[in-house]
């Protein structure tokens, strides 16, 4: 089984290169496809995916996007007019007896509420930052964090003195560092559940690590 991610930026790469392992059998092979931000990605995605139509059966596309404060019906509507364009059948749209190729996700609002879903794993990578951070109101929904959760974990990194001021996080080495503690059993992030849910009818059970629950 093989499966190829469209991913808005290398961020995501580096941390799904170190949460897939812990969600997909050994046979699963995954190929990843980073673009250099939103923009980049909506502009060129329609011409990669009419570049993959030669995939074979046992392949799936998973796009995964930020929802970035946009209206998210119409960022879903339009990755799936992208796929449908180059002649794929997405999940969202497959009718009966009809196996699809293309699996749309979202991370609401970014891919940093997945971090927030999973705070053990964010103390474990930056210990000063509270293990019990899930019990304060602003942080109990990691997809209803305000203000950004990449402007929220940047503050919370700089405030914990692992960056200064003036200095720019690299969001690649930010996300490995959590990724490669996170449970994804355990995360409360419903946008991750719900890539998980994703990952499960791409390639059914029989690929995944037992104990991943969503």
């Amino acid at each position: 089984m093989h499966i190829k991610f469209f991913l808005e930026e290398p961020s995501a790469e580096a941390a799904l290169k170190y949460i897939l392992p812990k969600i997909l059998s050994s046979d699963v092979i995954c190929f990843f496809h980073a673009f250099e931000g939103k923009d980049d990605m909506l502009k060129e995605l329609p011409k990669l995916m009419k570049g993959h139509q030669w995939i074979p059966n046992d392949w799936r596309i998973i796009v995964l996007i930020d929802e970035d404060r946009k209206d998210c019906h119409e960022l879903k509507t339009y990755l799936e007019k992208v796929a449908h364009e180059a002649g794929f059948v997405t999940k969202s749209s497959e009718a009966l007896n009809e196996e699809f190729q293309v699996i749309n996700r979202i991370a609401i609002e970014e891919l940093e509420a997945w971090f927030f879903g999973d705070v053990e794993a964010l103390h474990m990578a930056y210990p000063k930052i509270s293990r019990n951070l899930h019990t304060k109101a602003k942080y109990r929904n990691p997809d209803a964090i305000t203000g950004g959760t990449y402007e929220v974990l940047d503050r919370l990194l700089r405030q914990n003195n692992y960056y200064r001021k003036d200095e720019r996080i690299h969001k690649p080495t930010v996300a490995q560092n959590i990724a490669q503690y996170m449970d994804p059993s355990k995360n409360r992030s419903k946008s991750f559940q719900v890539f998980v849910e994703g990952l499960r009818a791409c390639i059914g059970e029989d690929n995944l690590i037992n104990q991943v629950k969503s």
